[in-house]
């Protein structure tokens, strides 16, 4: 009798471990070809979206344009008030103007030293809102896809991601879960279509 029930939970032990042993297998060989399904809580990386979605290029591409028009405007004025700043100094070091004259030549360059950071703090701002505007228009785009994209899937919830060392909010996931090509290049295939 004793030698029966050892023998039983010997096979029952046995019949355990193989069990345990064949479900992670089959577990895992299943998940890793099989996609996010409906009803998934799935992810994208938003950094990679950012740096290959081609509405974003085409749009910092034209910020980097105008901006650097704004800058190279803000830095010819700049340049222009620091010869006139120069001169002046010149002028004064060599005795060349009398103190009334150099009074009003002075109040006169802190008067442009005025008026150029007002300009130049003027077109920082147009700078900050050019990169809203392009940042508003990315994020509209992104999200606008997403939702048609998500009626079509029916996922239970989509999270973005950014970073490379320790992305966050998901450090890391099943590798099924991330959709980051699909939506890549669904939103590049609606931006090219967007463009016809």
């Amino acid at each position: 009798m004793k030698r029966t029930l050892s023998i039983i939970s010997i096979v029952a032990s046995l019949a355990f471990a193989v069990s345990c042993n064949n479900t992670p297998a089959e577990t895992s060989e299943t998940n890793s070809e099989s996609k996010a399904q409906s009803g998934a809580i799935v992810y994208f990386n938003l950094d990679t979206i950012l740096n290959d979605y081609d509405m974003a290029n085409d749009l910092r591409s034209v910020v980097e344009t105008k901006v650097q028009g704004i800058n190279e405007e803000v830095n010819r004025r700049q340049n222009k008030l620091q010869k006139d700043v120069n001169a002046f100094q010149e002028k004064v070091n060599k005795g060349l103007l009398t103190s009334s004259v150099a009074e009003v030549q002075y109040a006169n360059l802190q008067q442009q030293d005025q008026e150029f950071q007002q300009y130049a703090a003027q077109k920082q701002q147009e700078i900050a809102e050019e990169q809203a505007v392009m940042m508003n228009q990315l994020a509209d785009a992104i999200k606008t896809f997403i939702d048609e994209y998500n009626e079509e899937k029916g996922y239970a919830m989509i999270i973005a991601t950014q970073g490379d060392i320790l992305p966050a909010p998901v450090v890391t996931g099943n590798a099924n879960l991330d959709i980051t090509e699909d939506i890549l290049a669904g939103l590049n295939e609606a931006y090219v279509k967007s463009k016809k």
